[in-house]
Order: C-alpha cells, then sequence, then structure tokens
C-alpha cells in the first residue's frame, strides 16, 4: 500500500514539496511576472513618447540652421517652481542639436566680484553669438523669484530690477535677439510627489536642495512673485508663455512646439502639425487673468 502523504506536502514532477513553500514561491513569481509586465508596458510607453518628440526635434535643428544662415540670436529662458521639469525639457530640446551651436547655461550662486557687477552682467557675458541659441536654465528672473521669496535680494534691487527689466528685454528684441520666456507652471500636490520621488531615489536625491525643501512651504510666496512678475513683465515685446507641466511630456512636446514656432523659419515640414494644446500653453496674459479671477473669488491666488 502506497505511503499517504502529509496534508502539508505536495508531489510536482516527482519532487515532495513543502506545500506553504511552493504556495509562496508561486506568489513570488507572479509579483515578479506582474513587475515584468509593469515595466514592459512603461518602456514601451516611454518609448513612444520619446518617438513622438524626434520629428519636431529634428525640426530644431532646421532652425539651427535657420539661424545661422540668417545671423540670428537666440535666447530661450526656462523659468519656474522646483520640479516643474525645466531641466528634463532641457534635455530633450538639446538631445539631438548641433552642440556648436547651442549652450545651456545654469549659473550659481553669484560671487563676491559679482554682487559688485550689474546685476544682468553674468548673463549678458553668456549671450549668444550670430547663429547661436542659449538656453538659461533659471535666468535673471531669479531676481523676481527666489531672491524675492527668501530675502537674497534687498527691497530696493527687487524694484530696481522690476522696473529696469523690460526695458532691457525690449533691447535685446530690437537689435534682433529671439528672446523665448518660458514659465513651467506644476500643482502643488505633483511638486510634493517629485520632490518625493527625489528624496527616495538614490539616482534623483543631487536634485533636493535646501530651496527645494522649503518650496512646499512657501507656496503662496512663490505664487504671490509668479503674479507679480508676469503682471509687469509680460510684454508685446517679450511675452511669458506657461507651460502646464504636470504631464511631463505633453509638456515638452509643447514647449518644442513654442520654441520651433518662435522663428519664421522656412525650412520646416509643413505636414507636421506645430498647433500648441492650449490645456498645456498658455499665454501669460490668459494666465494673469486666471489667476486674478481666482484671486476674487478666494481671497488668493493659486498655480
Amino acid at each position: 500500500m502506497a505511503e499517504e502523504m502529509s496534508p502539508d506536502k505536495i508531489e510536482v514532477d516527482g519532487k515532495t514539496l513543502n506545500l506553504e513553500n511552493y504556495v509562496q514561491e508561486h506568489e513570488e513569481l507572479l509579483k515578479e511576472n506582474a513587475n515584468l509586465k509593469a515595466s514592459r508596458k512603461k518602456a514601451i510607453r516611454r518609448y513612444r513618447r520619446e518617438e513622438e518628440l524626434k520629428p519636431f526635434q529634428a525640426e530644431l535643428l532646421k532652425l539651427q540652421q535657420f539661424l545661422e544662415a540668417r545671423q540670428r540670436r537666440m535666447i530661450i529662458l526656462f523659468e519656474g517652481r522646483d520640479a516643474a521639469g525645466k531641466g528634463g525639457t532641457i534635455r530633450r530640446v538639446t538631445r539631438y542639436m548641433n552642440e556648436k551651436h547651442y549652450r545651456v547655461v545654469a549659473l550659481g550662486k553669484p560671487t563676491e566680484e559679482q554682487k559688485t557687477q550689474w546685476y544682468y552682467q553674468k548673463y549678458v557675458s553668456q549671450f549668444p553669438r550670430a547663429g547661436e541659441i542659449v538656453l538659461f536654465d533659471r535666468s535673471w528672473y531669479n531676481r523676481a523669484m527666489v531672491e524675492r521669496v527668501f530675502n537674497f535680494c534687498s527691497e530696493k534691487e527687487y524694484y530696481d530690477f522690476m522696473r529696469g527689466v523690460v526695458g532691457f528685454e525690449r533691447d535685446l528684441v530690437r537689435q534682433d535677439t529671439i528672446l523665448v520666456k518660458l514659465y513651467f507652471s506644476v500643482t502643488k500636490d505633483e511638486q510634493a510627489r517629485r520632490f518625493e520621488r527625489r528624496r527616495t531615489d538614490p539616482l534623483r536625491q543631487w536634485k533636493l536642495s535646501e530651496v527645494d525643501l522649503q518650496a512646499q512651504d512657501r507656496w503662496d510666496d512663490f505664487t504671490n512673485m509668479k503674479y507679480e512678475m508676469l503682471k509687469r513683465t509680460h510684454t508685446v515685446d517679450a511675452p511669458w508663455t506657461v507651460v502646464r507641466s504636470n504631464n511631463k511630456h505633453l509638456a515638452r512636446l509643447n514647449a518644442i512646439k513654442t520654441i520651433l514656432n518662435s522663428a519664421p523659419c522656412e525650412l520646416y515640414d509643413t505636414s507636421l502639425d506645430f498647433a500648441l494644446d492650449e490645456n498645456i500653453i498658455v499665454s501669460g496674459s490668459r494666465e494673469l487673468e486666471k489667476m486674478e479671477v481666482e484671486r476674487v473669488r478666494s481671497g488668493k491666488i493659486s498655480a
């Protein structure tokens, strides 16, 4: 008579296994398989998004050719809240560009010598030559936002900047520089989620600065400074374009289209759709209207 098997045992392929261990291993395999499927879907989604950008990244090369042929200069400002997606967008804009004809400028804290100079001097020294694009990862508008919120500048320095910047930019444009001002706008909850990811991901922890750690607490202060900045510096000569960046991919795609649309380049592929998504791209004037309505409705400004 065959020996009766214990109820906590199971026979698989002629081997006797502990039932509890077998179930545990099976569950672990199911989890691993689910994770692999999720990773595959994520990789496919990322691949498709990057592929969607490529036709417009190719047009950026034509923009470079246009600027070089016409001996035009272009300055692109990337401003916005911390973790709003400026850096990722800059990487997508420049990924396939001819590196001989563009530069990314990300200036740190001013040196003691720079503190004694004309405020714009360190920025002007980085301006493009003819046929070149310079992308500023934060710009002279530091004075209107971060420096003002954290009292890194005096009240006089702030008001002097706000009075002078419109004329400064008007002169740039008058002298044949194409100036593109992008403000990346993210919601408070999404910013908090991105900060948490930076905090827990060792590959992103370097992005988390002391200022970032205070950004959520100072949310309303930044909002008020954004409102003042748009109100005083959104002009016909140098308008602001607000990029809603909760969806990083759509923000990147539409920011690239905005840059392409800023130059009258006859080399572009007319079969492409250069239209902007109005849910992602908002003019500075429309953003101001929205903020003013919110201020009346709730007593404070949002976004």
